[in-house]
């Protein structure tokens, strides 16, 4: 597995990823409807140019080495509160899970967040997301709960959670 930081020309490709892995992360649980909405939104030209252009935020792609194809990515914003990163998103398409590159991902996260010198990570996760048993399996914790107005009549409703950084 390599991390490679994304730029601009990934824009794309990071879009594609998205709707790979959402088609079937959300397929249970959103509706077809804010679904589109949440990608048009959230995965934007404009969004995620925006996000590349702050020093503080980070896009990675999460590559196969051995069969040179892209699995994923990782978007992450430092001091997005006091000593805090905030895990904006991580997904894998649907057949690279299972295969350590969420662990992997996370791992390096933990780095690049030390190497900053924040102290916790902080990410939102869908109720009715499995991924929260996989954050749990890494050592995050809930430590809230919200339900968030998106726009357009939509809502998240999401377990906010955590991790410390333990040196």
């Amino acid at each position: 597995m390599k991390l490679i930081k994304a730029t601009e020309e990934d824009i794309p490709l990071i879009q594609d990823l998205a709707r790979r892995s959402w088609v079937i992360a959300y397929a249970e649980i959103l509706s077809e409807e804010q679904m589109e909405y949440m990608l048009s939104e959230m995965y934007s030209e404009q969004e995620i140019a925006s996000h590349l252009e702050k020093p503080d935020y980070h896009y990675y792609l999460i590559a196969d080495e051995h069969n040179d194809s892209y699995e994923g990515f990782i978007g992450y914003e430092h001091n997005y509160e006091d000593r805090t990163t905030k895990l904006h998103r991580i997904y894998l398409v649907p057949e690279s899970k299972g295969k350590g590159f969420g662990k992997g991902a996370l791992r390096f996260l933990n780095e690049k967040v030390s190497e900053n010198g924040n102290k916790r990570i902080i990410l939102n996760v869908n109720k009715n997301n499995a991924a929260r048993k996989f954050y749990e399996s890494q050592g995050y914790t809930v430590y809230d709960e919200g339900v968030f107005d998106i726009g357009n009549g939509f809502v998240m409703d999401d377990y906010l959670m955590e991790f410390l950084i333990h040196e």
